[in-house]
């Protein structure tokens, strides 16, 4: 059966099924042992990054935690760690609770079902979608960035994805689109189409299995598709990092708290970047420690989805006045052998060039 002129017919997802069989990924590792928590952590990692980077963290991650309940049972620093250079946290914060939920309210089992579904942390409408269609051959449309991308140019659909009207649209397309045979496959196919040939910046057309009725095609406008975020100033935010080292050499590092940035990660005390040598010290003071020498450390910039952050470190060698509780919200770890804690990437950065240089000031 041949599509309609505005390419909603069977046709679309016959085509773009052709092209799957053949160009498609067919081989992740999500896809070997298939199961709904594989379908699951798969969506959640992809969620704002690329395959080539999310496979070798998840292959680390389902060897740790094989199921739902280990999952579940682990704790957060151990999940956090393993998510270490992943990014977005918020994602494997929400994934450990949505698992502890699974555990509580359905035995271990994720739930086929939408609403169950995005009731759980983490799980949207288009990860549900997609969770339906992959684990279970639900009917269920998806739209995540790249399928968005591919909707909007096949249709001509105007403007940034990010407003209502437009993801309202998108997401009739989708529905319209979505077979009911094959659904796993069409759901992998059209993210694969998006990934590798509907890309941002010169996407080959001429091998586009859709090319033939895309109206941005037709009508040369497909840079102009999806349409771009207004333009906004991104703001800068500045903080100053204490490094406290003692005399083995070892850092003083602080949970951060569960919201916000960098959620329920370790990094360095800090303190806003004007902060006066008196303020520090006292600072350093509820943390149990004498201030013995400072000096001026390493400086960076860390870019945020919505914000950049400079940051200027001060390592400060101290004699710790005051035993940290095992367990508390703040740990001595040694540089080279942190432990397995969840740590924010400049943290980690920070750290491996602290072990490569010890403290140069040896507190008698």
């Amino acid at each position: 059966m041949a599509t309609d002129a505005t390419g909603t017919g069977p046709d679309f997802a016959q085509r773009l099924l052709a092209w799957f069989d053949q160009h498609g990924r067919h081989d992740l590792p999500w896809q070997r042992e298939h199961s709904p928590y594989r379908v699951w952590l798969s969506e959640i990692m992809l969620q704002q990054t690329r395959v080539e980077t999310v496979i070798p963290y998840f292959e680390r991650f389902v060897e740790a935690f094989p199921d739902i309940p280990s999952l579940a049972r682990a704790p957060l620093d151990e999940v956090l760690h393993l998510w270490t250079g992943l990014g977005y946290y918020a994602r494997a914060r929400n994934l450990h609770r949505a698992a502890q939920l699974v555990t509580e309210r359905h035995g271990g089992e994720l739930p086929a079902d939408p609403a169950a579904l995005q009731a759980l942390p983490g799980i949207g409408r288009s990860t549900a979608g997609a969770i339906l269609a992959m684990a279970w051959q639900r009917r269920a449309p998806i739209l995540d960035g790249n399928v968005k991308r591919v909707l909007a140019r096949h249709g001509a659909i105007a403007g940034w994805p990010g407003q209502t009207a437009v993801a309202n649209r998108l997401w009739a397309r989708a529905e319209q689109l979505t077979p009911t045979a094959r659904v796993a496959d069409y759901t992998q196919a059209i993210m694969d189409l998006g990934a590798t040939l509907c890309t941002r910046a010169r996407p080959p057309c001429s091998q586009c299995p859709v090319a033939a009725d895309c109206q941005a095609r037709s009508a040369d406008q497909v840079s102009a598709y999806p349409g771009r975020k207004p333009s906004a100033v991104t703001p800068v935010r500045r903080s100053l990092w204490l490094i406290l080292r003692n005399r083995e050499g070892e850092v003083l590092l602080e949970r951060r708290p569960p919201q916000g940035i960098w959620g329920g990660l370790w990094s360095f005390p800090e303190c806003p970047p004007d902060t006066p040598p008196t303020a520090v010290e006292n600072l350093c003071a509820d943390l149990g420690c004498e201030i013995r020498t400072t000096r001026p450390g390493a400086a960076g910039r860390h870019v945020f989805t919505h914000f950049k952050l400079d940051y200027q470190t001060r390592e400060i060698d101290v004699h710790p006045t005051l035993r940290i509780a095992e367990g508390g919200r703040l740990r001595w770890v040694d540089p080279a052998a942190p432990g397995a804690l969840g740590l924010p990437a400049p943290v980690h950065k920070l750290l491996v060039s602290l072990a490569a240089s010890p403290a140069r000031t040896q507190i008698a």
